[in-house]
């Protein structure tokens, strides 16, 4: 969560009687994503009639995926459930999830949107052109319209955690598992409190790190755009012999620099391409963390716990 004070109340009135109705121990973990309002201190508040809450407040807001990582790395439960604290999507699912889990014997069950109607226009094309264009790269193994409400076994879990990947967008890498998986449907509803923690910059960013973590189809459409760009400059330059030939050789400024802005172009975008995985190889050999917590509720539980 970041910056969520506003929701905190309408979540935690929601979500403590899905868990404790569940019959069986729980934990629930806390990621504060460096927040700015008064997030930490509600949580603070709450823990304190609430010792199933363990918080783990990250020192700088870090991005979504990295606070779900810190969640799953430090989650032990033998199932973790992934969920946004704006309540789109609904913790009423998780018994239903856990139910399927355990009936069929699933490593996974996704949360899928089967009805957006909350979101705005402009959010619900953007959204369907993610998922087409992840489908197409990553495979049909993608579930449309899952986002980050999904359930995950401990061997899930275990298996994300033992990816090196620095830059993680769980809605390719969770479907790239192929642990057995299933679906809970359930209607998006409207943000209880606040405002979108991802704006169109954020939205941009996230379909990049699917693109360029996920697939090798950029550098191949840099390959056929290089192929295509020579092909281009192939018939110019039979065109400028055959001219010279005939003598129709009248000074053509026009198609001069069409031809030039045009390979520039294409130049641009491979070199963009290249830019962008050469870039990501370069994080990896940095192999920085991806989160840096501040405080963990449960490791101070334990240090402050008298000892026999």
């Amino acid at each position: 969560m970041f910056n969520e004070a506003e929701a905190l109340p309408a979540l935690v009135s929601r979500l403590r009687p899905v868990l404790e109705g569940l019959g069986a121990p729980y934990e629930l973990v806390a990621v504060d994503d460096g927040s700015t309002d008064a997030t930490g201190e509600l949580l603070a508040a709450f823990r304190l009639g609430w010792p199933e809450l363990r918080v783990i407040g990250l020192r700088r807001n870090s991005g979504h995926q990295a606070a779900l990582t810190a969640g799953l790395d430090r989650a032990a439960g033998a199932y973790v459930v992934s969920l946004d604290a704006d309540l789109q999507d609904p913790p009423e699912k998780i018994p239903e999830m856990l139910a399927l889990a355990r009936a069929e014997g699933l490593d996974i069950v996704y949360g899928i949107r089967a009805d957006r109607a909350s979101d705005t226009g402009f959010k619900r094309w953007t959204a369907g052109l993610y998922y087409r264009l992840v489908r197409r790269l990553a495979g049909p193994s993608v579930p449309a319209q899952a986002g980050d409400f999904r359930l995950l076994s401990r061997a899930a879990v275990e298996a994300l955690k033992a990816l090196p990947d620095q830059q993680r967008v769980y809605r390719l890498l969770v479907p790239w598992l192929g642990f057995p998986s299933g679906r809970v449907t359930y209607e998006r509803a409207p943000r209880t409190a606040g405002r979108s923690k991802y704006p169109l910059g954020r939205m941009i960013r996230l379909a990049v790190d699917s693109v360029t973590g996920f697939s090798a189809a950029p550098l191949r459409l840099a390959t056929w755009l290089g192929g295509f760009a020579f092909l281009v400059c192939l018939g110019l330059m039979v065109y400028t012999l055959s001219a010279h030939v005939l003598d129709h050789t009248v000074p053509g400024w026009t198609s001069l620099f069409t031809g030039v802005l045009f390979i520039g172009a294409v130049q641009l975008i491979c070199v963009g391409l290249l830019g962008e995985y050469v870039a990501r190889i370069y994080t990896a050999l940095q192999n920085r963390p991806t989160y840096f917590v501040g405080h963990d509720t449960a490791e101070q539980a334990e240090q402050t716990a008298p000892r026999r």
